[in-house]
Formats: C-alpha cells, structure tokens, sequence
C-alpha cells in the first residue's frame, strides 16, 4: 500500500553515500523568496494609493484592526478578496500565480491537474509598535506576501521551525528555533500554510506596507 500523501520517496544522497559516514537532508522546508519581476515602482505606488484608501473607506477594517492590530490597519477581517477589485490587484495576482506554480514545482507536488488559486488577499499597513502574533494559514496550501512599502529598519517575517514540538529533551540549537528574512519592497515570499510565522513589532518611522494572500488547491 502507498504512502497516504503519494509514493514512498528514497533518499538518493544518503543510499549513494552507504558505506561512509554522510549527514543528509530528509524532508526540508522550503521557502521561495524573489524578486516580483518586471517594472515595480509603478505598480507599488497604485497598490500604495489603493491600499490606503481602502483603510480609508473601510470602517469595518479599521475597528476590527484596532482590536485585533494594535498601532496597524489589515483587511483580513473585513476586505480580505483585493484581488478581485481591481484592476491593479489583479495584475498582482497574475504575476503572482507564475511563482506559485514554480514553487509547487520546488515542493513536487501532484496537483493532478487541478490548479492551485488565489483565495483571499488583504492589505496590512503597519504602523509603529504593530505586530503580527505567531500564526498558521489553515486550510490554504500556499501562503505569501508580497512588500508595497519598507521602511528601512523594519522588520522582516520571522518563521518558527516546524520541527519544534518534537524536540523534547534535545539540547539548545545554537542557530536557534527561529528564522527571520527581511523584507524588501517589490520582493515575494512564499511558503507552504502550515508553516507558523510572525511579524515583530515595527520601530521604524513610516509605514510598512504589504499585501498577503492564500492559494488553495481546488
């Protein structure tokens, strides 16, 4: 009988490495960060334009963020569908799916000919003191966020090793449990939307601007 989640994998490096000692990789965690592509400026000062009027206009928003997103604005909890409204996000999302489906390629996923979309899509706008508690994307098998606006010195979108809650009595990793990529306007991450991740809280003047999104597989 096969593997619940497709066929048994064999650990090619490690079998080729038989008869010596060899340390190998099993079951990595991958992470897909670039650059957007293409001309950026242009297209981050419309999603700035668009990102602020929507908190303008967005009451609903602004009251659930002031409860839930101390010192920032997210439409997570009121407009979380951005990119069917306009134009510009839907740009956006169009060149977003091009790295997603390379990144489902990375991941060597069986997508058995059903297409991976994008679901939901916020604004966060954060200002001073904002952060982002450590969190997971249930449901949804790519997650990402792509960066509008950086201020320099804010921060950057800090992942928590999956592996954590299976340490148990093994010493202290000298890397540490945690890993934190800066974020970089007009630059895209993606990860897979079991992987819990935070934002810390931002002390840099200004705003730091991004939109994130969900791709299911439908």
């Amino acid at each position: 009988m096969g593997a619940p989640h497709g066929r048994e994998r064999v650990a090619a490096p490690l079998i080729a490495a038989m008869g010596r000692s060899h340390v190998g990789q099993l079951f990595p965690t991958l992470v897909y960060l670039t650059p957007l592509g293409g001309a950026t400026a242009a297209l981050n000062r419309e999603l700035l334009a668009e990102a602020r009027k929507i908190r303008g206009r967005d009451a609903a928003g602004r009251r659930w963020s002031a409860r839930n997103y101390p010192g920032g604005y997210t439409s997570y909890g009121s407009l979380d569908q951005l990119h069917r409204m306009s134009s510009t996000f839907i740009a956006l999302r169009e060149r977003i799916d091009r790295h997603v489906g390379r990144f489902a390629t990375a991941l060597g996923w069986d997508l058995r000919g059903r297409p991976l979309r994008m679901t939901d899509c916020w604004a966060n706008l954060m200002g001073q003191g904002a952060a982002h508690g450590l969190h997971l994307h249930p449901q949804a098998v790519v997650s990402g966020t792509y960066y509008v606006r950086v201020p320099r010195g804010a921060p950057g979108l800090k992942f928590e090793d999956p592996r954590l809650a299976s340490f148990m009595a093994a010493p202290r990793r000298r890397a540490g449990t945690h890993v934190t990529i800066p974020a970089r306007a007009g630059s895209l991450i993606l990860f897979e939307s079991w992987l819990r991740h935070e934002v810390p809280a931002c002390r840099a003047p200004g705003e730091r601007v991004s939109l994130s999104f969900n791709y299911h597989w439908l």
